[in-house]
C-alpha cells in the first residue's frame, strides 16, 4: 500500500488554478450574454467560419450602401428644395415682365426683379451641403455660378462688351434710347445668348461640370445622383434676368424694353418648364435611391437571422451559465480562505 500526502499548499494551488480557469470562462459567457453570440467563433463554428466571415463582409457592404444612399437622399432633397425656390423666383420674374410689357411698372421696379431673380438663382445655385456644392457637378468642392453683381464679374463685363461693341456706346448713354426693337431682338438673339447657351457659360458664368455625380445605390445599380448648373433651364433663367436688369436700368427706349421684356417672358417661361421636369427627373431619382434602400434593408435582416443563426447563444442558457460560474468562482474563493487558515499550530492549539 502506497501512502500519498496531501498539503493544504497544493489544495490551494489546485483551487487557485481552477479559480483562473472559471474567471476565464466567465469573462467568455459574459460576453456571449452581452453580445448574443458566441465568444469565439472560429472555436465554435470550426469549418463554417468562412461562411460566417463571408456572411459579415457581405453585411458590411450592404450596410454601407444603406448609408451612402442616406447621404445621397440629403443631397436630393437639398437639390429639389433649392429647385423649387429657383423656380419661385423664375415666376417672380415672369409675373414682374407681365406687368412690365403693358407699361404699367416703373422701370427700376422692373430692374430690381431682374437683380432679385439673379441674386436668388445665384444663392441656390451657390447651395451646399455638407461642404460639398449642390450644383457643382463632379466639382464638388467649386462655387459653381460666378456672381453676376459682383464688381469683376465676367458676365456683366462680357455683356457690357457685347452691347458696346454692337451699338458702340453703353447702356446708359442717351444714344441708347434710339435702339429699335428689332435691333435689340436682333443683339439678344446674335451677341447675348451665345453667353449663356454656348461657350460664354462656361467662359463667364459656371464653374460646374457637365457630368454629374454618379452613385452606386445597391450592388448592380448606378445612377446620376446631382443637377448641375449648367441645365439648360437654369441658363434660361440667369439669361432672362440679366436681360431684364440690365434692359430697365439703362437708357433704352420704350421699344428696346418692350423687345427686351418679350425676350425675357419667352425664356422665364420656358424654363419654369424646363425646371418643372428637372425636378420631376430629380423625384424619379429620389425614389429610385428610396427603393434600394428598401431592398437591400430586406437583404440586411436576411443576412443579420443567417449570422444569429451561426453564431447565436440562447440567452437564458448563457445567463445560467454565468450565473453557474460566478457561484462556483464564489464558492472556490469561500474555500482558498478556508483552508489557508489550516495550519498545524492551529491544529497544535
Amino acid at each position: 500500500m502506497k501512502a500519498v500526502s496531501v498539503s493544504s499548499s497544493a489544495i490551494s494551488n489546485a483551487m487557485r488554478y481552477s479559480q483562473t480557469r472559471m474567471q476565464v470562462d466567465l469573462v467568455k459567457a459574459q460576453k456571449e450574454l452581452d453580445s448574443g453570440k458566441v465568444a469565439d467563433i472560429g472555436l465554435t463554428l470550426g469549418a463554417n467560419t468562412s461562411q460566417s466571415v463571408n456572411f459579415h463582409r457581405d453585411l458590411d457592404r450592404l450596410n454601407s450602401i444603406v448609408d451612402s444612399n442616406a447621404l445621397v437622399s440629403s443631397r436630393l432633397k437639398s437639390t429639389q428644395d433649392a429647385l423649387g425656390q429657383i423656380v419661385g423666383a423664375a415666376q417672380s420674374l415672369l409675373s414682374s415682365m407681365t406687368v412690365a410689357s403693358s407699361g404699367d411698372m416703373p422701370d427700376s421696379v422692373a430692374a430690381e426683379s431682374g437683380r432679385s431673380a439673379l441674386q436668388s438663382l445665384t444663392s441656390m445655385l451657390n447651395s451646399s451641403l455638407n461642404g460639398e456644392y449642390l450644383f457643382a457637378g463632379t466639382n464638388t468642392d467649386v462655387r459653381p455660378i460666378n456672381d453676376y453683381s459682383a464688381a469683376s464679374s465676367p458676365a456683366k463685363a462680357a455683356f457690357d462688351a457685347a452691347f458696346l461693341a454692337r451699338f458702340g456706346f453703353s447702356q446708359s448713354n442717351p444714344a441708347a434710347a434710339s435702339i429699335s426693337a428689332a435691333d435689340m431682338d436682333d443683339f439678344l438673339t446674335n451677341d447675348i445668348t451665345p453667353q449663356f447657351m454656348g461657350a460664354g457659360w462656361q467662359a463667364n458664368w459656371s464653374n460646374a461640370t457637365d457630368q454629374q455625380i454618379v452613385s452606386r445605390i445597391s450592388l448592380n445599380e448606378t445612377t446620376e445622383t446631382s443637377v448641375s448648373a449648367n441645365q439648360e433651364g437654369l441658363r434660361k433663367i440667369a439669361m432672362a434676368a440679366a436681360i431684364v436688369s440690365e434692359a430697365f436700368s439703362g437708357n433704352l427706349g420704350t421699344a428696346a424694353k418692350n423687345a427686351a421684356a418679350a425676350k425675357a417672358l419667352a425664356l422665364a417661361g420656358e424654363a419654369i418648364s424646363d425646371l418643372g421636369q428637372l425636378q420631376s427627373q430629380t423625384g424619379i431619382v429620389q425614389n429610385r435611391v428610396s427603393g434600394a434602400s428598401e431592398r437591400i434593408n430586406t437583404q440586411v435582416d436576411l443576412f443579420e437571422r443567417h449570422i444569429i443563426d451561426l453564431e447565436g447563444v440562447d440567452p437564458y442558457e448563457a445567463a445560467n451559465r454565468v450565473n453557474d460560474l460566478m457561484s462556483h468562482i464564489q464558492t472556490s474563493f469561500a474555500l482558498t480562505a478556508r483552508i489557508q487558515q489550516l495550519s498545524l499550530l492551529n491544529y497544535l492549539t
